[in-house]
């Protein structure tokens, strides 16, 4: 029953990859700049696309710029996203850090989908949740009866606060002042018979999945060393919001292709599994066979869904950190390692050592 929650899983995120690309468009590489420019402005945090193309909407010829937060940030490598102007950039990082980096924001913040923390009082009053967030005293946005949103008090918010007086020139958690998304499933497979060939004539030596959850909980720097560390002839995939550890890092590129894919937010694991399974296929052998790591960030919530679903596709040798799911008992663990391989994370150094032996 658990695996077959997995699979129904499996259907649904499908599902979710069919309604965005039809929407939007296939994602395709885009570089987002982590500058915010003068003037009023309006972050946008969560998940929900249609949310932001709302926004944009109503944001036309108003003078107020765009931003995407957190698990938002893919939005930008949409083609029905990208052509509005307003949107420029991305701010800050992962959800976990909102209380320090909305502290004082001259800007009001939408969140569409969850991870809004308790605000703090500098920010309070420029909180707007919509959908299934709420808080107490913030306001909240419902849909009219043909499913509109009047997001017009967050506009009148950021035209009241205006922004910033000069351009804010910020930088991911390692000094990057850019990051990169949109290699989705598209993307990537368009690209499928040079990565074969890269592999087949030993130009790319292994790929790596290293995404999931991001949280405050220390031990998560394991994940900025993990990439720093991986070879100069890999490839790092990634995905949700774990990848604010290391995504402004500058690898640099291996047989053409950058060396950090982002391949969208968590529900955007369906482009990761497609992207190895049509992988597996052109090498003619099952995903475990291919020169392939799955490196994870764990912190519940829909990351049950994702870990059950790669589970159901018979995925093994996961590495899994910084701490093991709650719901693990000891039998539950016994089960997972003798017929999964299923593993906590130790340190950078000796899992790179296993995964490459």
């Amino acid at each position: 029953m658990v695996l077959k929650v997995g699979g129904v899983n499996l259907t649904v995120m499908g599902m979710l990859d069919e309604a965005n690309t039809t929407a939007y468009g296939d994602p395709e590489p885009t570089e987002v700049s982590l500058t915010v420019e003068k003037g009023p402005f309006i972050v946008v945090t969560g998940h929900d696309l249609r949310d932001l193309e709302q926004l944009l909407e109503q944001t036309k010829g108003t003078g107020v710029s765009v931003y995407t937060h957190g698990e938002m940030l893919p939005a930008h490598a949409y083609p029905q996203l990208k052509k509005y102007p307003q949107l420029k950039g991305n701010f800050g990082t992962a959800w976990q850090n909102q209380r320090r980096e909305f502290d004082g924001l001259p800007a009001p913040v939408l969140f569409t989908t969850n991870c809004l923390m308790p605000p703090k009082p500098s920010y309070a009053d420029r909180i707007f949740t919509t959908e299934l967030v709420s808080f107490p005293e913030m306001i909240h946005v419902d849909a009219g009866a043909q499913g509109e949103k009047d997001f017009s008090a967050v506009i009148a918010k950021a035209l009241e606060l205006g922004g910033y007086d000069e351009d804010q020139h910020l930088t991911g958690i390692n000094g990057g002042t850019s990051v990169t998304c949109g290699f989705a499933r598209a993307s990537v497979l368009a690209r499928a018979g040079a990565v074969v060939d890269a592999v087949k004539a030993g130009k790319i030596s292994h790929f790596f999945l290293v995404g999931g959850c991001d949280g405050a909980r220390p031990g998560r720097n394991y994940y900025t060393d993990f990439v720093r560390q991986t070879p100069a002839d890999s490839v790092v995939l990634t995905l949700a919001c774990g990848k604010y550890r290391f995504n402004d890092l500058d690898l640099g590129t291996v047989a053409g292709l950058p060396r950090i894919m982002d391949v969208g937010q968590c529900n955007d694991a369906y482009s990761a599994i497609q992207i190895a399974l049509a992988l597996a296929d052109a090498f003619g052998c099952g995903v475990n066979e291919l020169p392939l790591s799955f490196v994870l960030s764990w912190y519940e919530q829909k990351a049950v869904c994702v870990l059950l679903t790669l589970l159901h596709l018979g995925i093994k040798n996961i590495k899994l950190g910084p701490t093991l799911p709650a719901f693990i008992s000891s039998n539950v663990l016994k089960v997972l390692v003798d017929n999964y391989g299923l593993a906590p994370i130790t340190t950078p150094e000796a899992d790179l050592a296993e995964l490459l032996a």
